[in-house]
């Protein structure tokens, strides 16, 4: 299943299947992150986002509906395995730190339970955000396609924050 049939369920996958052209199926088209991969790896993750999509988009078929969900929703999939890596370790670091706050500060917060609320607000924030995305193009081939950029976009842009929290120690 897609990042995005999981996101948007059994009608999307029903949409991804209806817009497969004739001839066409997913191993006529091949998804490489490494477009992606090796742009973050320079420390740009909000500038690299979607490059991944656009070389497989330009394989023969990547243009159709289908190929567009297909590429867009590969690396949104990419995209999420590395949210849940950086939100992880992020995780760890705040229990971490909460233990030790513990010790001199006993009433203070705690940013474990912090940052899990924040990111379960944020995916309910993203999955409207995308689904509203998705309506502008009310029936339309271009529905699927939006809601998988969007999806793309806005995983990458929180890998980008909980990077920065990451990344600056207390």
């Amino acid at each position: 299943m897609t990042a995005l049939a999981h996101h948007f369920g059994a009608p999307l996958a029903l949409l991804l299947a209806a817009a497969v052209p004739a001839g066409l199926s997913a191993q006529d088209l091949a998804f490489d992150p490494r477009p992606t991969a090796d742009c973050v790896v320079v420390g740009q993750a909000t500038s690299c986002a979607g490059r991944a999509a656009n070389a497989c988009q330009d394989q023969p078929g990547g243009y159709t509906t289908y190929g567009m969900i297909f590429c867009l929703s590969e690396e949104a999939g990419w995209w999420d395995a590395r949210l849940n890596e950086v939100y992880t370790n992020l995780r760890t670091r705040d229990a971490v730190l909460d233990r030790e706050a513990a010790e001199w500060e006993p009433d203070a917060p705690s940013r474990a339970e912090a940052l899990r609320d924040m990111q379960r607000a944020w995916i309910d924030f993203r999955d409207a955000a995308c689904a509203y995305e998705a309506s502008q193009w009310g029936s339309g081939t271009g529905r699927g396609p939006a809601a998988s950029a969007c999806m793309l976009q806005l995983t990458a842009a929180q890998v980008a924050t909980l990077e920065t929290y990451l990344e600056g120690a207390p």
